[in-house]
């Protein structure tokens, strides 16, 4: 059974790729009002992780280094995505530029299918991961609940997968959970990380009372009208989530169950004796 970092008070025991990290939370960079509040979003939510688009950092230019170095100075571990690619190549490409920019082999990988759905492209997704992986890159696939996609991720060399809760940006929480609860299942040894679609802490302690072992966050944080307010409560959901998991959650019954058992208890007559008894 993992254990509670009385230090942190986060459940731990989540190791990716030999490192251990000091969190299950992993929070996106994207969207917020000013550095200075992504700064301190992330210093409320005790994530071990962020992410970065270095695509998107490329296009601020100046303001991108200024970025970088706030980035650096949060003394976090960053996790470069590949977001807005769309082939294998420019997914390739991003992932090689990433690993010489930030210095780290780890890669969050999508390729984009659709514009509307954001759905990860599974035939590109899989076919850079096994690229990447081949080159030395700890890849992480930003992918679909489908049980076929992952068990070809995982043959490609992929030790982590993250499937897709609800379309990116969406906030609609676990949109497909019985397909969650049996990639869950069919995978009880890989770390699994639920990215996009979360949208309230409830979504995240949801997901992590299924048995995922993370969450990645970032616009249900980024976009709220208060986002280090709404990084310290995601923090405390996956906690409160993955900790109850870990105690043991109740069964589903289809019928009512008394918490006090009938069988066993005594009863009394409450009636009042009758005249001339000589019952005390």
């Amino acid at each position: 059974m993992n254990v509670i970092d009385p230090a942190t008070k986060t459940p731990g025991g989540l190791t990716l790729y030999g490192v251990e990290l000091p969190s299950r939370l992993l929070l996106g960079t994207a969207q917020y009002p000013s550095p200075h509040i992504l700064a301190r979003a992330v210093e409320a939510s005790r994530a071990g992780v962020v992410t970065v688009s270095l695509r998107r950092e490329q296009a601020r230019g100046r303001t991108g280094e200024r970025f970088s170095q706030l980035i650096e100075s949060l003394g976090v571990r960053v996790l470069p995505n590949t977001a807005g690619c769309r082939t294998v190549k420019e997914a390739v490409t991003t992932a090689e530029m990433a690993r010489e920019v930030y210095g780290t082999d780890w890669v969050k990988l999508e390729v984009i299918a659709n514009d509307d759905t954001l759905q990860p492209e599974v035939f590109g997704l899989v076919e850079a991961a096994g690229i990447l992986v081949r080159s030395g890159f700890k890849v992480l696939p930003y992918t679909t609940e489908d049980l076929s996609v992952a068990e070809r991720l995982l043959g490609a060399g992929c030790e982590v997968l993250m499937p897709w809760g609800a379309p990116i940006g969406s906030g609609r929480g676990l949109a497909n959970s019985y397909a969650l609860k049996s990639m869950r299942a069919y995978f009880p040894s890989v770390p699994l990380i639920i990215d996009a679609g979360i949208g309230a802490p409830s979504h995240a302690a949801q997901a992590m009372e299924m048995g995922f072992d993370a969450a990645l966050i970032n616009t249900a944080v980024a976009k709220a009208g208060d986002p280090v307010r709404m990084a310290s409560a995601f923090a405390q959901a996956i906690e409160a989530g993955r900790t109850a998991f870990e105690a043991g959650l109740m069964q589903m019954r289809d019928m009512a169950q008394p918490s006090t058992p009938i069988a066993g208890t005594p009863f009394f007559n409450l009636d009042p004796p009758k005249s001339g008894s000589t019952d005390e």
